[in-house]
């Protein structure tokens, strides 16, 4: 059987099973601070860096999520930090690990999807040092233990769209109790990552924030799919706007008419507040998720 190790723990989130589970119950919300969710979520945006900085961020989405319902199987669109051939790439069979255990991945979906989309490839090696699904695994793991995976890193592509549509039919078709997560950062600035185009320290990093981060939010709130990608190329506002893009389509044809932003904070607030400096440079984090009310 094919596993696909934890290339991150001890990095990204710790590597001790012990240490993680305790990193990740502190990464954890007081249920009441979610505030009003939609009543069947079927859908969410995760972030993706280190868990001392984004994981109290995406535990929101899965929280969330949990708050609502247990899925059978947890679809994770991943970002694509490194060149890969497909359009997507899908880790089909086998088992993902972390310090947590392993989880099953759902073969017959992938199965599904692999026949259902031509664009969409059996490739588990494109997943194999990417950290944008990994830092979620032990997330899913905690909030549902009986739940298996189906990762799927997608390309910020014209097909990202085409992927979400693809994976939404064939959990729609084979009856899957799935729920979808599109993992990505928002706008990555500062001198660290060559973008000071509003200045160095606090009105650049104020820029990036309310005004970058905020363009890309509206969309997603918006639940508008089509028009993610070709902003995210034109402001660097999304390091993973096909997964985000994938998302939005999939939760819409599961039956999504709203989204509820849960939190959107950055990685300089977030150092300050545990006394780690502000500096020059931030990473946008953003918590949704994407439901009905029926």
């Amino acid at each position: 059987m094919m596993i696909r190790e934890a290339a991150r723990a001890g990095s990204f989130y710790p590597a001790e099973p012990d240490a993680c589970r305790e990193e990740l119950l502190r990464c954890l919300p007081d249920p009441a601070s979610l505030g009003e969710l939609p009543a069947r979520i079927v859908g969410g945006i995760v972030p993706h860096a280190g868990w001392i900085y984004s994981g109290a961020v995406a535990a929101r989405t899965f929280a969330a999520i949990a708050a609502r319902r247990r899925p059978e199987t947890v679809v994770v669109f991943g970002a694509v930090h490194r060149a890969m051939r497909a359009d997507a790439a899908v880790f089909a069979r086998g088992a993902w690990a972390s310090p947590l255990g392993e989880i099953a991945i759902d073969e017959r979906l992938a199965e599904r999807l692999l026949g259902a989309c031509s664009f969409v490839r059996d490739e588990p090696y494109a997943h194999e040092s990417e950290h944008s699904i990994e830092v979620q695994v032990p997330f899913i793991q905690h909030f549902f233990p009986q739940a298996k995976c189906l990762p799927v890193s997608v390309m910020p592509g014209p097909r990202a769209s085409e992927i979400g549509l693809a994976a939404a039919g064939v959990v729609r078709d084979s009856g899957v109790d799935a729920v979808f997560i599109g993992s990505t950062d928002l706008t990555h600035y500062g001198p660290s990552y060559g973008s000071v185009s509003h200045g160095i320290g606090t009105e650049g990093l104020r820029w990036a924030r309310e005004e970058n981060d905020r363009r890309m939010l509206d969309l997603i709130l918006a639940r508008d799919a089509d028009a993610i990608v070709a902003e995210a190329k034109a402001h660097h506002n999304a390091c993973g706007s096909g997964a985000v893009a994938a998302c939005i389509v999939a939760a819409n044809e599961l039956g999504a008419t709203r989204a509820r932003l849960l939190e959107h904070t950055t990685s300089a607030e977030v150092g300050a507040r545990f006394g780690m400096g502000g500096g020059a440079d931030a990473v946008g984090y953003a918590a949704v998720v994407f439901g009905s009310d029926e």
